[in-house]
C-alpha cells in the first residue's frame, strides 16, 4: 500500500496513504496549522476519498504526452495509476504541494533520460519544465530551479505554438500585460516552443500556493481526463466569491477574460485553466494562461469550455446580451458590466489583427483574424 509525505513549500504537512477499501486518506501532521489547499481545511485533520486518489492530488499529475513518457520512464504499466506517478515524479509539482514517498513504500524506479525527473506538471499538450542556461532553454533536471514551462507543437497540429503565441499577445493587448502570463518563443533542443514564465515560482525557485479550479471544486479527473469540463462559469464565479481575497475585483477580471476568450473562440477554457494564486493579501485569480483560438481547427469542438447560464453553448451563440445576463447572474453591478464591455471594445478597436500582405485567405493569420472578427461582431453588436 502506498504511503507518502505531503509537502507544502518543501515542509512536511501530512501523510497521504491508500486505504484498505481502495480510497485514499490525507491526514495533517499534529503540529501543522495552516491549510495546504482550499479543499483541505486544517480545522478538519483527516480527509478521506472513497475511490482512488483524491482529486486534488490527481490534478497534480500529468495528462497526455507527458503522462505517457513519465509512466514509461518509471516502468509504470498502468498509466491510470495516479499515486504511482506522483511517488515517482511528484516531489516538485505545480504550486506549493508536493509528494515524497515514505521509506517503506515501493517507489517506481525512474530510467535515466526520463522527462523532468522528480517533477511533473499537468496538461494534455506536449510540455516540459525547463531552465535557462545562458541564452538557451534546457530541460530541467531533478534539482535546481525550473522557472519556465516549454509548450510544443504536436505531431498532428504544427501551429499550436504559433496559435498560442498570437492568442496570448492579443489577450495581453486587450486585457493588459499584467493580466497575462509572461511568454516568448525559443528553441528547446531542435524544437520551437512557447516558453511560459511560471508565476508559482520565483527565479530562485521559491514556491507560491497555486490551485486550479478542478482541485478547488474536487472534480475527479475522469478516465478520459474530461472531469475538468463538468462545471459552469457560474461555479467558477462561486469559487472566486468564496476563496478570493478580493472577490469583487476578481469577478470583474473573470467577466472580462471570458469575453476575450469568447472573442478568440477559445473553446478550451475549462476548470484547470483558472487558478487561485497566493498573493500578499491572500488567494487571488491568477494571470491568464493556456489560451488558444480553437475554432480555426475544423475537427475540434466549437462549444465554449464550460456551460454558461445553464447551457453548453456553441461559440457562435455567445453575444453581448448573453454576457450581460451572465454578469448580473454572478453579482456584478450593471455599470461594471457596461464599463467592462466598453473598455474591451475600445482596446479591440485599437488592436486589430493585421494580416501580412500577400497571405492567402486560407493562411493561418487570415483565418485567425476572421474568427476573431466574426466573434467580435456578435459580442459587440449595437
Amino acid at each position: 500500500m502506498y504511503r507518502a509525505e505531503v509537502l507544502f513549500k518543501g515542509k512536511p504537512a501530512g501523510i497521504l496513504e491508500q486505504t484498505v477499501t481502495g480510497g485514499t486518506r490525507f491526514t495533517y501532521n499534529e503540529e501543522w496549522t495552516g491549510d495546504v489547499a482550499c479543499c483541505f481545511p486544517a480545522t478538519q485533520r483527516e480527509h478521506n476519498w472513497a475511490n482512488g486518489l483524491h482529486p486534488f492530488f490527481q490534478h497534480l499529475g500529468p495528462e497526455g504526452w507527458l503522462r505517457e513518457k513519465q509512466a514509461r520512464g518509471a516502468h509504470i504499466k498502468d498509466e491510470q495509476n495516479d499515486f504511482a506517478l506522483l511517488l515517482a515524479y511528484g516531489e516538485d509539482c505545480i504550486g506549493a504541494v508536493g509528494i515524497r514517498p515514505l521509506e517503506e513504500t515501493d517507489v517506481p524506479k525512474i530510467e535515466e533520460g526520463a522527462p523532468t525527473p522528480g517533477r511533473t506538471l499537468s496538461g494534455v499538450q506536449k510540455k516540459l519544465l525547463v531552465a535557462k542556461e545562458g541564452d538557451r532553454f534546457v530541460p530541467a533536471g531533478k534539482d535546481g530551479p525550473a522557472p519556465f514551462i516549454a509548450k510544443f507543437n504536436s505531431e498532428t497540429r504544427g501551429s499550436l505554438v504559433r496559435n498560442e503565441l498570437r492568442s496570448l499577445q492579443w489577450a495581453a493587448n486587450i486585457l493588459g500585460k499584467d493580466e497575462v502570463t509572461q511568454f516568448r518563443t525559443a528553441y528547446v533542443g531542435e524544437e520551437v516552443a512557447l516558453i511560459v514564465t511560471r508565476f508559482d515560482r520565483t527565479e530562485k525557485g521559491d514556491k507560491f500556493r497555486l490551485e486550479d479550479f478542478a482541485q478547488v471544486l474536487v472534480k475527479p479527473r475522469g478516465v478520459n481526463y474530461d472531469g475538468k469540463y463538468g462545471s459552469s462559469y457560474e461555479e467558477v464565479a462561486r469559487v472566486i466569491r468564496e476563496h478570493s481575497a478580493r472577490p469583487i475585483i476578481d469577478l470583474d477580471k473573470l467577466f472580462r477574460r471570458l469575453i476575450v476568450f469568447a472573442a478568440l473562440a477559445n473553446c478550451d477554457a475549462h476548470l484547470k485553466n483558472f487558478s487561485l494564486l497566493e498573493a500578499r493579501d491572500g488567494l487571488r485569480l491568477s494571470p491568464v494562461y493556456d489560451v488558444l483560438n480553437t475554432a480555426i481547427y475544423d475537427d475540434l469542438d466549437r462549444n465554449f469550455g464550460l456551460s454558461i447560464l445553464g447551457k453548453t453553448r456553441n461559440v457562435e451563440e455567445l453575444n453581448g446580451a448573453l454576457f450581460r445576463k451572465f454578469g448580473a447572474e454572478i453579482g456584478l453591478q450593471e455599470r461594471a458590466v457596461e464599463l467592462a464591455l466598453s473598455d474591451l471594445k475600445k482596446q479591440i478597436d485599437k488592436n486589430p489583427i493585421n494580416v501580412p500582405s500577400g497571405e492567402p485567405p486560407d493562411g493561418f493569420i487570415s483565418r485567425f483574424a476572421e474568427v476573431v472578427r466574426n466573434q467580435c461582431l456578435r459580442l459587440f453588436e449595437e
